[in-house]
């Protein structure tokens, strides 16, 4: 399955969120620095936000919710 590419800020958290629990994975274009990134996003029973930086892990959809909302990622 390919993957969904979105640009931060640009789809509704919900949509990712369920993206994700279908299995598909998620691939965020954002802005950092003035340089371009991607965040890929994930899930298999844990929530992951895998950053050009660190692997985020979260336990609940909750928590990525407020993940993806704090930084940007999903709308609200």
């Amino acid at each position: 399955m390919e993957p969904l590419v979105v640009d931060a800020g640009e789809t509704d958290t919900e949509t990712i969120l369920d993206a994700l629990e279908s299995g598909r994975r998620v691939v965020v274009q954002t802005e950092f620095l003035g340089s371009s990134h991607e965040v890929t996003l994930r899930y298999d029973g844990t929530w992951y936000c895998d950053t050009p930086t660190r692997l985020h892990k979260h336990d609940s959809r909750e928590e990525m919710r407020s993940c993806l909302q704090q930084q940007g990622y999903g709308q609200e």
